[in-house]
Protein backbone atom coordinates (compact mmCIF):
# COMPACT_ATOMS: atom_id res chain seq x y z
CA UNK A 1 0.00 0.00 0.00
CA UNK A 2 2.78 2.39 0.92
CA UNK A 3 4.55 1.57 -2.37
CA UNK A 4 1.35 2.26 -4.38
CA UNK A 5 0.83 5.57 -2.59
CA UNK A 6 4.38 6.63 -3.33
CA UNK A 7 4.03 5.80 -7.01
CA UNK A 8 0.76 7.74 -7.14
CA UNK A 9 2.35 10.82 -5.56
CA UNK A 10 5.26 10.70 -8.00
CA UNK A 11 2.86 10.53 -10.96
CA UNK A 12 0.89 13.50 -9.61
CA UNK A 13 4.07 15.55 -9.25
CA UNK A 14 5.23 14.64 -12.75
CA UNK A 15 1.85 15.58 -14.22
CA UNK A 16 1.84 18.91 -12.37
CA UNK A 17 5.36 19.68 -13.58
CA UNK A 18 4.43 18.90 -17.20
CA UNK A 19 1.31 21.09 -16.97
CA UNK A 20 3.37 23.96 -15.64
CA UNK A 21 5.79 23.58 -18.52
CA UNK A 22 2.89 24.05 -20.93
CA UNK A 23 2.70 27.66 -19.80
CA UNK A 24 6.31 28.74 -19.39
CA UNK A 25 9.77 27.81 -20.54
CA UNK A 26 10.64 24.39 -19.25
CA UNK A 27 12.87 24.62 -16.19
CA UNK A 28 14.25 21.16 -16.67
CA UNK A 29 17.05 19.46 -14.80
CA UNK A 30 20.19 21.13 -16.06
CA UNK A 31 22.96 22.98 -14.31
CA UNK A 32 24.01 25.80 -16.66
CA UNK A 33 27.63 26.04 -17.59
CA UNK A 34 29.46 28.89 -15.93
CA UNK A 35 31.44 29.57 -19.10
CA UNK A 36 31.03 32.74 -21.11
CA UNK A 37 32.60 33.78 -24.42
CA UNK A 38 36.39 34.01 -24.16
CA UNK A 39 36.42 37.77 -24.64
CA UNK A 40 33.71 38.20 -22.01
CA UNK A 41 35.91 36.57 -19.38
CA UNK A 42 38.01 39.72 -19.60
CA UNK A 43 34.98 41.96 -19.49
CA UNK A 44 34.19 42.01 -23.22
CA UNK A 45 31.37 40.41 -25.17
CA UNK A 46 32.18 37.54 -27.49
CA UNK A 47 32.88 38.59 -31.05
CA UNK A 48 30.96 36.84 -33.77
CA UNK A 49 32.63 38.46 -36.77
CA UNK A 50 35.91 37.23 -38.09
CA UNK A 51 37.36 40.65 -38.88
CA UNK A 52 38.89 42.63 -36.04
CA UNK A 53 36.37 45.43 -36.32
CA UNK A 54 33.83 47.01 -34.00
CA UNK A 55 30.28 45.75 -34.31
CA UNK A 56 27.25 47.86 -33.38
CA UNK A 57 24.82 44.99 -32.73
CA UNK A 58 24.92 42.77 -29.64
CA UNK A 59 22.76 39.73 -28.92
CA UNK A 60 22.40 39.19 -25.16
CA UNK A 61 20.70 36.13 -23.72
CA UNK A 62 20.01 34.20 -20.53
CA UNK A 63 19.22 30.53 -20.94
CA UNK A 64 18.96 28.44 -17.78
CA UNK A 65 17.91 25.28 -19.59
CA UNK A 66 19.23 25.77 -23.10
CA UNK A 67 15.94 26.71 -24.80
CA UNK A 68 16.78 30.36 -25.44
CA UNK A 69 20.43 29.81 -26.36
CA UNK A 70 20.02 28.45 -29.94
CA UNK A 71 17.64 31.26 -30.86
CA UNK A 72 20.16 33.84 -29.70
CA UNK A 73 22.89 32.08 -31.64
CA UNK A 74 20.71 32.05 -34.77
CA UNK A 75 20.15 35.81 -34.45
CA UNK A 76 23.84 36.54 -33.91
CA UNK A 77 24.81 34.43 -36.91
CA UNK A 78 22.23 36.02 -39.20
CA UNK A 79 23.17 39.54 -38.15
CA UNK A 80 26.91 38.94 -37.94
CA UNK A 81 26.46 40.37 -34.45
CA UNK A 82 28.45 39.98 -31.26
CA UNK A 83 26.91 37.69 -28.65
CA UNK A 84 27.00 37.72 -24.85
CA UNK A 85 25.57 35.11 -22.50
CA UNK A 86 24.27 36.24 -19.11
CA UNK A 87 25.69 33.67 -16.74
CA UNK A 88 24.65 33.72 -13.08
CA UNK A 89 27.46 34.02 -10.58
CA UNK A 90 25.68 31.30 -8.60
CA UNK A 91 24.44 28.75 -11.18
CA UNK A 92 20.85 27.53 -10.92
CA UNK A 93 20.43 23.93 -9.80
CA UNK A 94 17.58 21.52 -10.41
CA UNK A 95 16.11 22.38 -7.03
CA UNK A 96 16.46 26.11 -7.72
CA UNK A 97 14.41 25.80 -10.89
CA UNK A 98 11.59 23.57 -9.63
CA UNK A 99 8.24 25.32 -9.97
CA UNK A 100 6.00 26.06 -6.98
CA UNK A 101 8.40 24.62 -4.44
CA UNK A 102 9.45 27.95 -2.95
CA UNK A 103 12.83 27.28 -4.49
CA UNK A 104 15.31 29.95 -5.43
CA UNK A 105 13.72 30.87 -8.78
CA UNK A 106 10.24 31.04 -7.22
CA UNK A 107 11.48 33.32 -4.45
CA UNK A 108 13.30 35.61 -6.89
CA UNK A 109 10.27 35.95 -9.14
CA UNK A 110 8.10 36.82 -6.15
CA UNK A 111 10.57 39.50 -5.05
CA UNK A 112 10.69 42.46 -7.45
CA UNK A 113 13.87 43.71 -5.76
CA UNK A 114 15.82 40.47 -6.33
CA UNK A 115 18.94 40.99 -8.42
CA UNK A 116 20.93 37.76 -8.94
CA UNK A 117 24.62 38.49 -9.53
CA UNK A 118 26.10 38.01 -13.01
CA UNK A 119 29.48 36.46 -13.75
CA UNK A 120 31.40 38.62 -16.23
CA UNK A 121 30.35 41.85 -17.90
CA UNK A 122 30.24 43.76 -21.16
CA UNK A 123 32.88 46.45 -20.73
CA UNK A 124 32.49 47.85 -24.27
CA UNK A 125 28.72 48.37 -24.18
CA UNK A 126 29.13 51.93 -25.50
CA UNK A 127 30.02 50.62 -28.97
CA UNK A 128 26.63 48.94 -29.46
CA UNK A 129 23.64 50.74 -30.93
CA UNK A 130 21.28 47.76 -31.14
CA UNK A 131 20.68 45.15 -28.42
CA UNK A 132 18.67 41.95 -28.87
CA UNK A 133 17.73 40.72 -25.40
CA UNK A 134 16.61 37.09 -25.03
CA UNK A 135 15.26 35.34 -21.95
CA UNK A 136 12.86 32.57 -20.85
CA UNK A 137 9.48 33.30 -19.29
CA UNK A 138 9.40 32.49 -15.60
CA UNK A 139 6.01 32.90 -13.93
CA UNK A 140 4.93 35.25 -16.69
CA UNK A 141 7.96 37.54 -16.40
CA UNK A 142 11.61 37.81 -17.34
CA UNK A 143 13.96 36.22 -14.79
CA UNK A 144 15.25 38.76 -12.27
CA UNK A 145 18.78 38.32 -13.60
CA UNK A 146 17.61 40.29 -16.66
CA UNK A 147 16.89 43.19 -14.29
CA UNK A 148 20.45 42.89 -12.99
CA UNK A 149 21.77 43.14 -16.53
CA UNK A 150 19.64 46.16 -17.48
CA UNK A 151 20.65 48.07 -14.35
CA UNK A 152 24.34 47.44 -15.01
CA UNK A 153 24.77 49.64 -18.10
CA UNK A 154 23.75 52.91 -19.70
CA UNK A 155 21.41 52.12 -22.59
CA UNK A 156 20.67 55.74 -23.50
CA UNK A 157 19.79 56.02 -27.19
CA UNK A 158 20.21 52.30 -27.84
CA UNK A 159 17.52 50.19 -29.50
CA UNK A 160 16.49 47.15 -27.47
CA UNK A 161 14.59 44.30 -29.12
CA UNK A 162 13.37 41.87 -26.44
CA UNK A 163 12.49 38.27 -27.27
CA UNK A 164 11.48 35.43 -25.00
CA UNK A 165 10.97 31.69 -25.08
CA UNK A 166 8.12 29.71 -23.58
CA UNK A 167 6.11 26.64 -24.50
CA UNK A 168 2.77 28.44 -24.58
CA UNK A 169 2.79 31.72 -22.65
CA UNK A 170 3.01 34.91 -24.71
CA UNK A 171 5.50 37.65 -24.02
CA UNK A 172 2.76 39.43 -22.10
CA UNK A 173 4.01 42.25 -19.91
CA UNK A 174 7.43 40.65 -19.45
CA UNK A 175 9.08 43.10 -21.86
CA UNK A 176 7.18 46.28 -20.95
CA UNK A 177 7.88 45.69 -17.26
CA UNK A 178 11.58 45.95 -18.12
CA UNK A 179 11.30 49.39 -19.70
CA UNK A 180 11.66 51.28 -16.43
CA UNK A 181 15.05 49.63 -15.89
CA UNK A 182 16.43 51.32 -19.02
CA UNK A 183 14.18 54.33 -19.47
CA UNK A 184 16.44 56.13 -21.93
CA UNK A 185 16.59 53.19 -24.33
CA UNK A 186 14.44 52.93 -27.43
CA UNK A 187 12.40 49.81 -26.65
CA UNK A 188 10.89 47.99 -29.63
CA UNK A 189 8.03 45.48 -29.56
CA UNK A 190 9.02 42.11 -28.15
CA UNK A 191 8.31 38.65 -29.56
CA UNK A 192 7.69 35.24 -27.99
CA UNK A 193 9.09 32.08 -29.54
CA UNK A 194 8.50 28.45 -28.72
CA UNK A 195 11.29 26.05 -27.95
CA UNK A 196 12.61 24.53 -31.16
CA UNK A 197 12.05 27.69 -33.24
CA UNK A 198 14.00 27.41 -36.48
CA UNK A 199 16.68 29.72 -37.80
CA UNK A 200 14.39 30.60 -40.70
CA UNK A 201 11.71 31.80 -38.29
CA UNK A 202 14.25 33.98 -36.47
CA UNK A 203 15.40 35.39 -39.82
CA UNK A 204 11.79 36.23 -40.73
CA UNK A 205 11.33 38.07 -37.42
CA UNK A 206 14.55 40.06 -37.88
CA UNK A 207 13.47 40.99 -41.39
CA UNK A 208 10.04 42.05 -40.14
CA UNK A 209 11.66 44.23 -37.48
CA UNK A 210 14.06 45.64 -40.08
CA UNK A 211 17.11 44.53 -38.12
CA UNK A 212 19.75 44.18 -40.80
CA UNK A 213 23.07 42.32 -40.71
CA UNK A 214 25.91 44.38 -39.35
CA UNK A 215 28.45 45.43 -41.94
CA UNK A 216 32.03 44.80 -40.97
CA UNK A 217 33.73 48.15 -41.02
CA UNK A 218 37.25 48.95 -42.05
CA UNK A 219 39.15 52.14 -42.70
CA UNK A 220 38.64 53.20 -46.31
CA UNK A 221 41.86 53.06 -48.33
CA UNK A 222 42.76 55.77 -50.83
CA UNK A 223 43.68 54.48 -54.29
CA UNK A 224 46.38 56.90 -55.42
CA UNK A 225 46.42 55.36 -58.90
CA UNK A 226 42.73 55.97 -59.64
CA UNK A 227 42.70 58.94 -57.21
CA UNK A 228 39.49 57.69 -55.62
CA UNK A 229 38.20 56.12 -52.42
CA UNK A 230 35.38 53.61 -52.08
CA UNK A 231 32.63 54.91 -49.81
CA UNK A 232 30.64 52.64 -47.50
CA UNK A 233 27.65 53.38 -49.75
CA UNK A 234 29.34 51.47 -52.57
CA UNK A 235 30.22 54.51 -54.69
CA UNK A 236 33.70 55.74 -55.59
CA UNK A 237 34.55 59.34 -54.76
CA UNK A 238 37.55 61.35 -56.02
CA UNK A 239 40.02 62.21 -53.25
CA UNK A 240 40.79 65.74 -54.46
CA UNK A 241 38.32 68.32 -55.70
CA UNK A 242 37.23 71.93 -55.80
CA UNK A 243 35.58 73.85 -52.96
CA UNK A 244 33.25 76.60 -54.16
CA UNK A 245 32.38 78.47 -50.96
CA UNK A 246 33.28 81.96 -52.22
CA UNK A 247 32.51 81.51 -55.94
CA UNK A 248 29.52 83.19 -57.56
CA UNK A 249 28.20 84.23 -60.96
CA UNK A 250 30.43 83.91 -64.02
CA UNK A 251 33.49 83.47 -61.81
CA UNK A 252 31.91 80.35 -60.34
CA UNK A 253 30.90 78.95 -63.74
CA UNK A 254 34.33 79.58 -65.23
CA UNK A 255 36.16 78.15 -62.19
CA UNK A 256 34.15 74.93 -62.21
CA UNK A 257 34.66 74.47 -65.95
CA UNK A 258 38.37 75.17 -65.56
CA UNK A 259 38.55 72.58 -62.78
CA UNK A 260 36.75 69.99 -64.88
CA UNK A 261 39.08 70.71 -67.81
CA UNK A 262 42.06 70.19 -65.46
CA UNK A 263 40.84 66.76 -64.41
CA UNK A 264 38.97 67.68 -61.23
CA UNK A 265 35.98 65.39 -60.80
CA UNK A 266 34.80 66.34 -57.30
CA UNK A 267 32.83 69.57 -56.84
CA UNK A 268 31.66 70.72 -53.41
CA UNK A 269 28.84 73.22 -52.91
CA UNK A 270 25.98 73.91 -50.48
CA UNK A 271 22.61 75.59 -50.33
CA UNK A 272 24.14 78.22 -48.03
CA UNK A 273 26.81 79.10 -50.62
CA UNK A 274 24.12 80.45 -52.92
CA UNK A 275 25.80 79.08 -56.05
CA UNK A 276 24.08 75.76 -56.79
CA UNK A 277 22.50 77.16 -59.96
CA UNK A 278 25.90 78.28 -61.30
CA UNK A 279 27.46 74.93 -60.36
CA UNK A 280 24.73 73.10 -62.22
CA UNK A 281 25.06 75.37 -65.25
CA UNK A 282 28.83 74.86 -65.39
CA UNK A 283 28.45 71.09 -65.24
CA UNK A 284 25.77 70.99 -67.91
CA UNK A 285 27.89 73.19 -70.20
CA UNK A 286 30.94 71.00 -69.60
CA UNK A 287 28.90 67.92 -70.50
CA UNK A 288 27.51 69.59 -73.64
CA UNK A 289 31.04 70.63 -74.67
CA UNK A 290 32.33 67.08 -74.26
CA UNK A 291 34.67 67.94 -71.37
CA UNK A 292 33.12 65.34 -69.06
CA UNK A 293 30.27 62.89 -68.74
CA UNK A 294 27.79 63.20 -65.89
CA UNK A 295 28.71 59.78 -64.50
CA UNK A 296 32.35 60.87 -64.17
CA UNK A 297 31.57 63.82 -61.87
CA UNK A 298 30.94 63.64 -58.12
CA UNK A 299 28.85 66.56 -56.81
CA UNK A 300 28.31 67.27 -53.11
CA UNK A 301 25.82 69.75 -51.67
CA UNK A 302 24.39 70.46 -48.21
CA UNK A 303 21.28 71.70 -46.46
CA UNK A 304 21.58 74.22 -43.64
CA UNK A 305 20.22 74.27 -40.06
CA UNK A 306 17.07 76.19 -39.25
CA UNK A 307 14.28 76.34 -41.80
CA UNK A 308 15.98 73.97 -44.25
CA UNK A 309 16.32 71.13 -41.73
CA UNK A 310 12.90 71.88 -40.27
CA UNK A 311 11.42 71.29 -43.76
CA UNK A 312 13.96 68.82 -45.17
CA UNK A 313 11.98 67.25 -48.00
CA UNK A 314 11.27 70.62 -49.60
CA UNK A 315 14.81 71.86 -48.96
CA UNK A 316 16.43 68.77 -50.49
CA UNK A 317 14.23 68.99 -53.57
CA UNK A 318 15.08 72.68 -54.00
CA UNK A 319 18.79 71.81 -54.00
CA UNK A 320 18.18 69.15 -56.64
CA UNK A 321 16.16 71.58 -58.73
CA UNK A 322 18.77 74.34 -58.53
CA UNK A 323 21.58 71.99 -59.56
CA UNK A 324 19.46 70.36 -62.26
CA UNK A 325 21.97 67.60 -63.00
CA UNK A 326 19.70 64.59 -62.55
CA UNK A 327 20.90 63.36 -59.16
CA UNK A 328 23.29 64.39 -56.40
CA UNK A 329 26.22 62.16 -55.58
CA UNK A 330 26.47 63.28 -51.95
CA UNK A 331 24.27 65.35 -49.70
CA UNK A 332 25.37 66.48 -46.25
CA UNK A 333 23.77 68.13 -43.25
CA UNK A 334 25.80 71.33 -42.96
CA UNK A 335 25.83 71.52 -39.12
CA UNK A 336 24.14 69.87 -36.14
CA UNK A 337 20.63 71.15 -35.49
CA UNK A 338 17.58 70.33 -33.39
CA UNK A 339 16.05 68.81 -36.53
CA UNK A 340 19.17 67.04 -37.80
CA UNK A 341 17.85 63.50 -37.25
CA UNK A 342 14.61 64.40 -39.01
CA UNK A 343 16.55 65.92 -41.91
CA UNK A 344 18.90 62.93 -42.14
CA UNK A 345 15.98 60.51 -42.32
CA UNK A 346 14.56 62.60 -45.15
CA UNK A 347 17.88 62.26 -46.99
CA UNK A 348 17.71 58.49 -46.42
CA UNK A 349 14.37 58.45 -48.23
CA UNK A 350 15.79 60.43 -51.16
CA UNK A 351 18.54 57.80 -51.39
CA UNK A 352 15.85 55.11 -51.61
CA UNK A 353 14.15 57.14 -54.33
CA UNK A 354 17.40 57.29 -56.35
CA UNK A 355 17.72 61.08 -56.22
CA UNK A 356 20.75 61.04 -53.89
CA UNK A 357 23.46 58.39 -53.95
CA UNK A 358 25.30 58.91 -50.66
CA UNK A 359 24.71 60.96 -47.52
CA UNK A 360 26.85 62.36 -44.74
CA UNK A 361 27.53 65.15 -42.27
CA UNK A 362 29.56 68.34 -42.04
CA UNK A 363 30.98 69.77 -38.81
CA UNK A 364 30.27 66.75 -36.62
CA UNK A 365 32.83 65.78 -34.01
CA UNK A 366 33.20 62.97 -31.47
CA UNK A 367 30.53 64.12 -29.03
CA UNK A 368 28.04 65.00 -31.75
CA UNK A 369 28.60 61.72 -33.60
CA UNK A 370 28.29 59.63 -30.45
CA UNK A 371 24.86 61.13 -29.83
CA UNK A 372 23.72 61.20 -33.46
CA UNK A 373 24.69 57.84 -34.98
CA UNK A 374 22.45 55.59 -32.81
CA UNK A 375 19.41 57.58 -33.95
CA UNK A 376 19.74 56.88 -37.69
CA UNK A 377 19.75 53.78 -39.89
CA UNK A 378 22.41 54.70 -42.45
CA UNK A 379 26.02 55.18 -41.42
CA UNK A 380 27.26 58.43 -43.01
CA UNK A 381 29.50 57.86 -46.02
CA UNK A 382 31.41 61.09 -45.41
CA UNK A 383 32.09 63.60 -42.65
CA UNK A 384 33.47 66.97 -43.68
CA UNK A 385 35.30 69.07 -41.06
CA UNK A 386 37.85 71.87 -40.90
CA UNK A 387 41.31 70.27 -41.18
CA UNK A 388 44.69 71.89 -41.87
CA UNK A 389 48.17 71.78 -40.30
CA UNK A 390 47.22 74.32 -37.62
CA UNK A 391 43.99 72.45 -36.77
CA UNK A 392 44.55 68.75 -37.34
CA UNK A 393 41.78 66.90 -35.45
CA UNK A 394 44.14 64.02 -34.73
CA UNK A 395 41.66 62.55 -32.23
CA UNK A 396 38.60 63.02 -34.44
CA UNK A 397 39.95 61.65 -37.74
CA UNK A 398 40.67 58.10 -36.54
CA UNK A 399 37.40 58.05 -34.56
CA UNK A 400 35.53 58.70 -37.80
CA UNK A 401 37.64 56.47 -40.03
CA UNK A 402 37.35 53.47 -37.70
CA UNK A 403 33.60 53.58 -38.28
CA UNK A 404 34.15 53.08 -42.01
CA UNK A 405 33.40 56.74 -42.74
CA UNK A 406 35.56 58.80 -45.09
CA UNK A 407 36.90 62.13 -43.79
CA UNK A 408 37.02 65.25 -45.95
CA UNK A 409 38.72 68.50 -44.95
CA UNK A 410 37.47 71.98 -45.70
CA UNK A 411 39.87 74.93 -45.40
CA UNK A 412 42.80 72.59 -46.16
CA UNK A 413 44.98 75.65 -46.83
CA UNK A 414 43.94 77.47 -43.67
CA UNK A 415 40.94 79.49 -44.82
CA UNK A 416 40.20 83.20 -45.09
CA UNK A 417 42.87 85.41 -43.55
CA UNK A 418 45.16 82.50 -42.68
CA UNK A 419 46.26 81.02 -46.00
CA UNK A 420 49.28 83.29 -46.38
CA UNK A 421 50.66 82.43 -42.95
CA UNK A 422 50.22 78.70 -43.51
CA UNK A 423 51.75 78.68 -46.99
CA UNK A 424 54.77 80.59 -45.68
CA UNK A 425 55.26 78.40 -42.63
CA UNK A 426 59.05 77.67 -42.51
CA UNK A 427 58.59 73.91 -42.03
CA UNK A 428 56.16 73.58 -44.91
CA UNK A 429 58.25 75.84 -47.17
CA UNK A 430 61.38 73.79 -46.48
CA UNK A 431 59.62 70.52 -47.33
CA UNK A 432 58.16 72.11 -50.48
CA UNK A 433 61.63 73.19 -51.63
CA UNK A 434 62.94 69.65 -51.06
CA UNK A 435 60.30 68.23 -53.40
CA UNK A 436 60.26 71.05 -55.91
CA UNK A 437 56.57 71.73 -55.40
CA UNK A 438 54.47 74.49 -53.83
CA UNK A 439 53.56 74.75 -50.16
CA UNK A 440 49.92 74.23 -51.14
CA UNK A 441 50.79 70.92 -52.77
CA UNK A 442 52.68 69.80 -49.67
CA UNK A 443 49.70 70.57 -47.44
CA UNK A 444 47.26 68.83 -49.76
CA UNK A 445 49.51 65.78 -50.07
CA UNK A 446 49.87 65.68 -46.27
CA UNK A 447 46.08 65.51 -46.00
CA UNK A 448 45.85 62.73 -48.56
CA UNK A 449 48.48 60.64 -46.78
CA UNK A 450 46.45 61.06 -43.56
CA UNK A 451 43.41 59.70 -45.40
CA UNK A 452 41.66 63.07 -45.70
CA UNK A 453 39.94 64.09 -48.94
CA UNK A 454 40.80 67.67 -49.97
CA UNK A 455 38.61 70.33 -51.58
CA UNK A 456 40.72 73.52 -51.84
CA UNK A 457 38.89 76.53 -53.23
CA UNK A 458 40.25 78.78 -55.97
CA UNK A 459 39.15 80.83 -58.96
CA UNK A 460 42.66 80.93 -60.43
CA UNK A 461 42.99 78.35 -63.24
CA UNK A 462 46.71 77.88 -62.57
CA UNK A 463 46.14 77.26 -58.87
CA UNK A 464 43.24 74.94 -59.61
CA UNK A 465 45.45 72.86 -61.88
CA UNK A 466 48.38 72.92 -59.42
CA UNK A 467 46.08 71.67 -56.68
CA UNK A 468 45.48 68.51 -58.73
CA UNK A 469 49.18 67.70 -59.18
CA UNK A 470 49.62 65.78 -55.96
CA UNK A 471 50.53 62.29 -57.09
CA UNK A 472 54.09 62.47 -58.42
CA UNK A 473 55.75 62.78 -55.00
CA UNK A 474 55.40 61.26 -51.53
CA UNK A 475 56.12 62.77 -48.12
CA UNK A 476 58.46 60.77 -45.92
CA UNK A 477 57.49 59.65 -42.42
CA UNK A 478 59.77 62.32 -40.98
CA UNK A 479 58.17 65.02 -43.14
CA UNK A 480 54.69 63.89 -42.09
CA UNK A 481 55.75 64.05 -38.44
CA UNK A 482 57.21 67.53 -38.85
CA UNK A 483 53.91 68.81 -40.26
CA UNK A 484 51.99 66.95 -37.56
CA UNK A 485 54.03 68.87 -34.99
CA UNK A 486 52.62 72.17 -36.32
CA UNK A 487 49.19 71.51 -34.78
CA UNK A 488 48.03 74.46 -32.67
CA UNK A 489 44.43 73.40 -32.19
CA UNK A 490 43.71 76.69 -33.97
CA UNK A 491 40.28 76.65 -35.57
CA UNK A 492 39.85 79.29 -38.26
CA UNK A 493 36.04 79.33 -38.44
CA UNK A 494 33.27 78.94 -35.86
CA UNK A 495 31.70 75.81 -37.33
Amino acid sequence: MKRSTAIFLILVLLFSFAACNGKEEKRETKTPSNSIPAAAENGDSGMNNEENTENDTLVVYFSATGTTKPLAEYAADILNADIYEIVPDDPYTEEDLAYYTNGRADREQNDSSARPAISGSVKNMEQYDTILLGYPIWHGQAPRIISTFLESYDFSGKKIFPFCTSHSSGIGSSDTNLHSLAENANWLNGRRFAGGTTKEEIAAWLDEMKITPAKTTSVAVFDFESRTVMLNSGYEMPINGLGTYSLHGDECINSVKSALSSGVRLIDTASAYGNEEEIGQAIREAIDEGIVKREDIFVTTKIYPGDEMANPEASIQICLDRLNIGYVDMMLLHHPDTNDVKAYKAMEQFVKDGKIRSIGLSNWYVEELTEFLPQVDTVPALIQNEIHPYYQENDVIPFIQEKGIVVQGWYPLGGRGHTGELLNDPVISEIADAHGVSSAQIILRWNLQKGVVVIPGSSNPDHIKENTELYHFTLTGDEMNRINALDRGEKHDWY
